[in-house]
């Protein structure tokens, strides 16, 4: 029995003596319960709509404040005419604009004339259709009360109205449309930051990478060798995703594909340095799997918008996805193929990817050396 106990107690002592090994695997089961149980959700809340409305009257003034009170849309402003409509979704965060017909009130006698317009961002089909569900049961929603409450007369015996649903920029609710940038960046993180992590890991774990540092070459030198060919395959793998999503799946890419591809090179830099940065915190391979493969892969999954519309998340876990760059790639991704802008447009998602880049690199960089001396 006792020599069971000793068993053990060794390995205990294995599991324990990897500070790393230990906290990854204590902290991810709170984090899956977090991202699963509690942050994950199909529902969209406080989304900033607009407003179009050129009759102003009582009743469409009780529609938008029937919306903005409700814990799904917030208002953001009117919009003084149609021209400004498509720039809420360019150059502006809202991700719903109401547009009433001319003489709402009025023609409200047969619900059937009355004319209410939602317009979405069909980039996102999945959240675009929730928005105008939310958007239109709350519209009929508001008519009924007014209507049983004796305050707006109709002639018709139904109250509801259906409004008209407009999608820009992907009329057909393709899913293809949404998920193909998402799948660009969780690939490209996966084959850069998990191979590259385990490959320089692998060096230091078999004892191999003091003799390459011993060589004539220089230390820069050879982890740049390290990281060349993952460069080289992620390239591989970028044109073969965008051939296969223009050519099988019908993903347009309306944008400059110049610009495509530099966000992108941009990208693949960031995954590699953050590759680089867990190679210097792992001292084993088992460990850089996990903090790669599980550690980095479920936030990047759960928390960059591919799956789940961010505004569902909690404040704090909001913020987190800030800090993940794929996040800021399927934004700039969507806004050039399927909007089809310019650089302007992602001028913000560039300036992010490039501090990323910059100041991962740097630390990538300041801990080989400390861990080399």
């Amino acid at each position: 029995m006792d020599q069971f106990l000793t068993f053990v107690q060794k390995e205990f002592y294995h599991i324990l003596r990897d500070r790393w090994t230990t906290i990854i695997l204590l902290i991810l089961p709170v984090l899956m319960l977090i991202l699963f149980g509690y942050g994950i959700s199909t529902e969209v809340k406080n989304t900033k709509f607009a407003v179009y409305d050129p009759s102003r009257d009582a009743v469409t003034q009780g529609i938008v404040t029937k919306l903005a009170s409700s814990e799904y849309f917030s208002l953001g402003g009117y919009l003084t005419g149609p021209s400004e409509i498509e720039k809420c979704f360019t150059k502006s965060d809202y991700g719903l604009v109401v547009v009433f017909g001319t003489n709402f009130s009025s023609r409200l006698t047969q619900p059937s004339e009355a004319q209410i317009e939602l317009i979405a961002d069909g980039s996102d089909p999945n959240t675009a259709s929730i928005l105008t569900t939310y958007a239109s049961a709350l519209i009929n929603s508001y008519l009924g009360e007014q209507i049983k409450g004796g305050f707006i007369k109709v002639r018709e015996t139904s109250p509801l109205i259906t409004p008209e649903v407009k999608l820009l920029y992907n009329p057909a609710m393709k899913n293809s449309f949404n998920t193909v940038p998402g799948i660009m960046g969780v690939v490209i993180i996966l084959i850069c930051a998990l191979m590259t992590s385990v490959s320089l890991t692998r060096e230091k774990e078999y004892g191999t990478m003091e003799v390459l540092l011993a060589s004539p070459m220089k230390p820069i030198l050879i982890i740049f060798s390290k990281v060349i060919p993952y460069f080289c395959l992620s390239l591989v793998n970028l044109a073969t995703i965008l051939t296969l999503a223009r050519y099988m799946l019908g993903v347009p890419i309306k944008g400059s594909f110049v610009l495509v591809v530099f966000v992108s090179l941009l990208y693949i830099f960031v995954s590699l340095a953050l590759g680089l940065l867990i190679s210097t915190v792992a001292k084993k391979q088992i460990v850089a799997l996990l903090i790669s493969g599980a550690g980095l892969m479920l936030p990047v999954v759960y928390l960059s918008g591919m799956l789940f519309p961010l505004e569902s998340l909690p404040a704090a876990l909001q913020w987190i996805a800030n800090i993940i760059p794929a996040k800021w790639y399927i934004i700039a991704m969507r806004n050039i193929m399927i909007k089809g802008l310019g650089f302007s447009s992602v001028i913000r998602e560039v300036v992010i990817l490039s501090v990323m880049a910059a100041f991962l690199i740097t630390a990538s960089f300041k801990r080989f050396k400390i861990r080399l001396e």
